[in-house]
């Protein structure tokens, strides 16, 4: 079930924003029919990638999940070691990183883009942007805290997390059984139905509610992020904001309330960049503020809106 208007009738046009989740819930609409049907192709896990397949395979990939790079040979005794470990992993993480192998003697492009030194050596890569993580066979209590991190990392700097997945190797590669109907329709109708009557209060409150018992929904989530967004700019005086934006360039509350006003007219990108300029600008509690409140208006659009893509790599540009 989808928000299904995010308008404010004379105060402001949310049409483009509302377009991009719909958009979004359609594409998920899509997914769960054809995993009903049995034709959704299951996530891998492991695979392997070449320098054809880098950019769709890894590049794109890691603004959904973090992907780490395993730089392996065949003659390299140490990666034999490593390799399994990593795969294993990959499947016990299930979903929370994808794990792509790159054979450094069939791949030398790759191998010197990453300015590697020896194998195997370990990557990962997180909103189109390279992290070394380790080099050499580790044990597998270290393998598990740099995961760790790197996964915390990906989720509290970008937003990105992967989603539980089932490996295309498993269960002779069936797809994972569509999941039931959730115990929350009816709070997230009324949330829905708050929205839509301009009941900004009840609606925040609505889906807080649902959130509370079940903090993964990814339904609340959006909707939440709706209502709030929609309280922040009731009311606002355009003019004064935009003004004040301007005088205080490296003001994060500034910059925040304008990005909001420039999101619910519909210039999504204007939003995005303004506030990827505010994070280059700034540091400390400053940044973190504008970086905080950049992914959370990543979740009024949808993770696989291609601006908010983009803007993820942005501000990992900026951040790294």
């Amino acid at each position: 079930m989808q928000p299904r208007n995010m308008s404010m009738s004379g105060v402001v046009d949310l049409a483009a924003v509302k377009a991009a989740g719909e958009a979004k819930q359609k594409a998920e609409r899509a997914r769960a029919e054809a995993a009903r049907k049995g034709t959704a192709a299951p996530t891998r896990l492991v695979f392997d990638v070449d320098e054809a397949g880098f950019q769709q395979d890894v590049l794109q990939r890691s603004t959904e999940v973090p992907v780490v790079i395993d730089f392996w040979a065949e003659w390299c005794e140490p990666c034999k070691q490593l390799g399994p470990v990593l795969e294993r992993l990959a499947g016990e993480y299930a979903g929370r990183f994808v794990l792509a192998k790159i054979d450094v003697d069939a791949n030398q492009m790759l191998f010197q883009q990453f300015g590697v030194q020896g194998i195997p050596a370990v990557f990962a890569v997180v909103a189109g942007q390279p992290v070394p993580l380790f080099q050499g066979a580790a044990p597998e209590a270290q393998v598990r805290q740099v995961l760790d991190q790197l996964i915390q990392a990906a989720e509290q700097q970008f937003g990105i997390v992967g989603a539980p997945v089932q490996d295309a190797d498993a269960e002779g590669g069936q797809p994972a059984a569509p999941q039931p109907a959730t115990p929350y329709d009816s709070a997230l109708a009324a949330a829905h139905e708050a929205l839509d009557a301009g009941d900004l209060g009840g609606a925040v409150q609505a889906y807080k509610n649902v959130l509370a018992d079940d903090p993964g929904n990814t339904e609340a989530k959006l909707g939440l992020a709706q209502a709030e967004l929609l309280s922040r700019v009731q009311g606002a005086d355009a003019q004064q904001v935009r003004k004040a934006a301007a005088d205080h360039p490296a003001d994060p509350a500034a910059q925040i309330a304008a990005a909001d006003l420039d999101l619910v007219g519909g210039h999504v990108e204007d939003a995005f960049g303004r506030l990827v300029d505010t994070v280059r600008r700034t540091a400390g509690q400053d940044r973190e503020t504008a970086r905080l409140h950049l992914l959370e208006l990543f979740e009024v659009i949808g993770a696989d809106d291609p601006r908010v893509v983009a803007a993820r790599g942005a501000l990992a540009r900026v951040l790294f």
